[in-house]
C-alpha cells in the first residue's frame, strides 16, 4: 500500500517532560488508522505535531507524501493537504454555522460551493441551521460542525482527535458512519479516539500508546479481539 504519512523516531518535549519518546507511525493512503491509549499517552500531541500545533518538534521527522513538514508552519501543513479536528470540537461559537464553514474553506483550488454541497450532503443538519448561530448548536451538531469545516480544505488526510467525546451514543454511532464514508470518498483518516471498540470498528489497523510511546500496534481486529490488550493497556476488562 502507498504510504501518505509516516511519523519516525518522534520526540517532543513539554519544558522538561518528555511527552512523545521516539514515537513511530505509519499510515497507508486510503486507510484508516487508530491511535489508542489512555489519557496522557501521548495521543493528542503526536496529532498536534503532525499538524504544526505545537511548532517544531525535539527530534524526529514527519513525512508527508515523502516531503518532511517537521518545520512547516501550521497553516502551510493544512495547505499541503493535512486537516485536524481538535479535541472538543472548537467552533466558533458567535459565527453561523455557514461562516464557520467558510473559514475552513481559504485554498485557493477549492470552490466554496462545491465543498459547501459536499458537507451539506454528509450532514444535512448543517444545511438546516447554516444561518443559527455555531454556539447554540447541540453537541453533536458542533461535532459535524467541526469535522465539516476541516473537510472544506478538501484534505488528503484527515487528523481527528476524540470525535465521540461527551457524545450521546446515537450521536457517537452517526459520527462513526460518517468517518467511513469520509474514508470511502477518498480521504485517509488517522483517528484518537478513548473509544477503542468504536475506533477498532471503522480502523484497518491501530497503534496503542502507553506513555509518550507505541508499545504495540497491529491489525485492528487483533487488537479488538485481544483480552490481554484491552484490560493491560486499554483499561478495559
Amino acid at each position: 500500500m502507498e504510504e501518505i504519512l509516516r511519523i519516525e523516531d518522534l520526540h517532543f518535549h513539554y519544558g522538561a517532560n518528555h511527552a512523545l519518546k521516539c514515537v513511530n507511525i505509519s499510515v497507508g493512503k486510503g486507510e484508516i488508522v487508530a491511535i489508542l491509549g489512555s489519557n496522557g499517552a501521548g495521543k493528542t500531541t503526536t496529532l498536534r505535531c503532525v499538524s504544526g500545533l505545537l511548532g517544531k518538534p525535539t527530534s524526529g521527522k514527519i513525512l508527508f507524501q515523502g516531503d518532511n513538514i517537521i518545520s512547516k508552519k501550521a497553516e502551510r501543513i493544512v495547505s499541503s493537504g493535512i486537516s485536524h479536528v481538535l479535541e472538543g470540537r472548537h467552533v466558533f461559537p458567535k459565527l453561523t454555522t455557514k461562516e464557520n464553514l467558510f473559514l475552513g474553506a481559504f485554498r485557493k483550488d477549492r470552490s466554496f460551493a462545491a465543498g459547501l454541497d459536499y458537507v451539506y450532503a454528509l450532514f444535512p443538519r448543517l444545511m438546516e441551521r447554516e444561518k443559527q448561530e455555531a454556539g447554540t448548536l447541540s453537541g453533536g451538531e458542533q461535532q459535524m460542525l467541526a469535522v465539516g469545516r476541516a473537510l472544506m480544505s478538501k484534505p488528503q488526510i484527515l487528523l481527528m482527535d476524540e470525535p465521540s467525546l461527551g457524545l450521546a451514543p446515537l450521536i457517537v454511532k452517526e459520527i462513526f458512519e460518517i468517518i467511513k464514508k469520509i474514508n470511502a470518498d477518498g480521504v485517509t483518516v488517522l483517528l484518537v479516539e478513548q473509544n477503542s471498540k468504536a475506533a477498532l470498528n471503522v480502523a484497518q489497523r491501530g497503534y496503542v500508546m502507553v506513555t509518550g510511546e507505541v508499545a504495540l500496534s497491529a491489525d485492528a481486529k487483533c487488537l479488538m479481539q485481544d483480552e490481554s490488550v484491552r484490560k493491560h493497556y486499554l483499561g478495559e476488562g
